[in-house]
């Protein structure tokens, strides 16, 4: 048995119900798609100069593969000692978790020793299984250790999961968090009604993961009725490989609609910069071609500010798309002032040192 909701610090625990800005990492390769240690430090540096309050690493941003090449623990590794070495401040530290029941225990048991909090537990190896054998993974990877529920969106490998599943998933005792990534509305509302429907709605918190909606996704409660009565529920911040790139601006954005949130008015200009941040995340995302070059996309700005030296992945057909390096020169024009160039500019040769 691994650490359970109670032995998580309670720091970290205030982090993660506060809400925070938590970047999905991307890995760093050299030319010859090897792992590059001082780049890969120099990300979670800057993640964590930007703001954030947490990190997921091994998620589908840093490639599913490095468990193919043995990377998975040397990058789960590097980026804890990373952030513990350049802050004192307490991050929520989340590893992705994948495959079957063996592979997954496995998955997380590595990432408790090394002192993860909690896994966000990718249920892409369960297409064709029936609900009851994915609650039952679900529930013997939370004997292990904390988890965050994942909705991945079917178009890059997620199941459909209905509000019948959240309510299941909800009931588990271990569960701390749920990124909500479906990239659709109807979906999104069924993992709100499982959680209202566990009545887990004070115990579990929703990041989202909706790089399509993220603005409105912060800004905007929903009203889900129980008894008769409507639970108030809301995103308190986002897990994201949208956050990997433009951090800082990330964390300044969600400040600003906490702030809103806090007052109980919401201005125009808020909400109108949700467009402009689906804008730049269709640029990033590759949605032209299917999100097929959603990694290399955000390889492809971070290789622009210095902070990566290429756009390669471990997959050498995993690239940027036709036409989207001119869909990334448009955004990163039109909506400069969401990026973050300058802040990595006067602290990148730090980050690098």
């Amino acid at each position: 048995m691994g650490l359970h909701r109670n032995q998580l610090p309670a720091e970290v625990v205030r982090v993660l119900r506060e809400g925070c800005v938590i970047p999905a990492q991307p890995l760093a390769l050299t030319a010859e798609r090897k792992f590059d240690p001082k780049r890969q430090r120099a990300l979670t540096r800057y993640y964590t100069d930007a703001g954030a309050g947490g990190l997921a690493v091994g998620v589908h941003t840093t490639q599913f593969e490095i468990r193919d090449v043995g990377l998975y623990e040397p990058v789960l590794s590097l980026a804890m000692e990373a952030a513990r070495e350049w802050t004192d401040r307490p991050l929520v530290m989340i590893a992705g978790v994948v495959g079957r029941t063996d592979q997954a225990i496995r998955e997380a048991r590595t990432a408790v020793g090394l002192g993860y909090h909690a896994g966000l537990l990718s249920l892409a190896a369960f297409k064709g299984a029936t609900q009851d054998e994915i609650i039952e993974h679900c529930r013997r990877v939370a004997d292990e250790m904390p988890l965050v529920g994942f909705y991945l969106q079917p178009a890059v490998g997620g199941l459909a999961l209905d509000a019948d599943f959240w309510r299941r998933f909800c009931e588990i005792d271990n569960v701390v968090a749920i990124k909500a990534a479906p990239f659709n509305r109807y979906r999104t509302i069924d993992v709100m009604r499982g959680l209202v429907e566990a009545r887990a709605e004070d115990r579990i918190t929703l990041y989202t993961g909706n790089d399509d909606h993220i603005v409105l996704d912060l800004a905007i409660p929903f009203s889900i009725p129980r008894d008769g009565v409507p639970v108030m529920v809301r995103f308190q911040g986002g897990l994201l490989g949208h956050w990997s790139v433009w951090t800082r601006g990330a964390v300044q954005l969600l400040d600003r609609i906490k702030a809103a949130v806090a007052v109980g008015q919401i201005p125009d200009e808020i909400l109108a910069l949700d467009a402009r941040v689906t804008d730049c995340n269709a640029a990033f995302f590759d949605v032209a071609n299917n999100f097929h070059g959603c990694i290399a996309g955000c390889h492809e700005v971070l290789r622009r500010q210095g902070l990566l030296e290429g756009i390669w992945c471990l997959n050498p057909n995993e690239t940027l798309s036709p036409g989207q390096v001119q869909a990334i020169d448009r955004v990163c024009r039109i909506h400069a002032d969401l990026a973050d160039d300058d802040f990595v500019k006067a602290n990148l040769q730090r980050w690098l040192s």
